[in-house]
């Protein structure tokens, strides 16, 4: 293991392209080794810009990128030696067999893990004679994870790694990226599967519009960003609730509503005091896709004015 404070640690990072169109404003970032972190944003909020330039694909306009204790410049063949990447658009030869793919990506580390491992790992071991163009987009997904620890890596970078995986193969996937951070793996994680972050994610940074909206484990963006979600059956107008002090969205269906509010109980009350007719009420806390939304829509309006 590498002698160092941060898996990976950014500062005042920024990416401009034709020198007005601001991909990445001033991102600040520190992960621990070990750890598993959430990159979580809409799609245009800076994610895959941010990743390429960890990844050592694309030049910051400024700021400071260290990876493992190493910068880019100076360090590649020592970075790329220790990198798992695993890239949605990441072609493979139709033609070579399952077994073959994964030997052919951990002949490029010097210390691969053992290709039979890898194989059982992802439940790839009865499908390593079968050639890669005859795979399901599922069996697909899984053999990608498979070249991305394939060369054993202290730092993983997965890029929506169960997008077209069913439940079962999505669970097997977890466990994976569950058992390399129990070793001592750093994954850094996008996706647009909340649940997955919420179940997979040490902590999480939200971006938006290339800059940070929140960050902090998933219980504190949750408690920060939204208190709770009050669904009930009224004859007022969205409008009329949307007017109500403390309720931050509405989102309506005839008579039927959902609001997420920052504290339900004085909401209800002046529901109730409104609409003595109310029903169906019901008060749940918010999870972190609610909290989501919540941060970015309120960035987004913040922004456009």
């Amino acid at each position: 293991m590498h002698d160092m404070d941060s898996a990976i640690r950014c500062r005042h990072l920024k990416k401009t392209y034709d020198g007005k169109v601001e991909a990445v404003r001033g991102l600040d970032l520190e992960i621990q080794p070990g750890e598993c972190f959430g990159l979580l944003g809409p799609n245009g909020a800076g994610k895959t810009t941010t990743i390429e330039i960890l990844e050592g694909l694309l030049e910051p306009t400024s700021g400071e990128v260290e990876i493992l204790g190493m910068t880019w410049p100076g360090h590649e063949r020592e970075l790329r030696e220790w990198l798992g990447i695993s890239l949605q658009e990441t072609r493979l030869s139709e033609k070579l067999t399952v077994r073959e793919t994964i030997e052919l990506f951990a002949s490029f580390y010097h210390h691969p893990a053992s290709v039979d491992n890898v194989l059982e790992e992802m439940s790839l071991t009865e499908k390593s004679s079968a050639r890669v163009g005859t795979l399901s987009g599922g069996q697909r997904q899984r053999v990608l994870f498979a070249i991305s620890i394939c060369g054993d890596p202290d730092l993983l970078f997965l890029d929506e790694p169960t997008v077209g995986l069913d439940v079962e193969a999505r669970r097997l996937m977890w466990t994976q990226i569950r058992a390399l951070v129990a070793r001592g793996k750093t994954v850094l994680l996008t996706t647009h599967y909340l649940n997955e972050a919420d179940a997979l994610a040490d902590r999480i940074l939200v971006l938006q519009h290339g800059s940070i909206v929140a960050e902090g484990t998933s219980a504190e963006i949750k408690a920060r960003a939204i208190g709770k979600q009050v669904r009930f059956t009224s004859r007022l107008t969205p409008e009329e609730i949307r007017g109500i002090a403390g309720v931050l969205s509405v989102t309506s269906d005839r008579q039927k509503h959902e609001l997420q509010v920052q504290a339900a109980e004085p909401v209800v009350r002046e529901l109730l005091n409104r609409d003595s007719w109310l029903t169906d009420l019901e008060v749940t806390s918010a999870g972190l896709e609610e909290a989501f939304l919540a941060l970015t829509q309120n960035h987004n309006s913040n922004g456009s004015n």
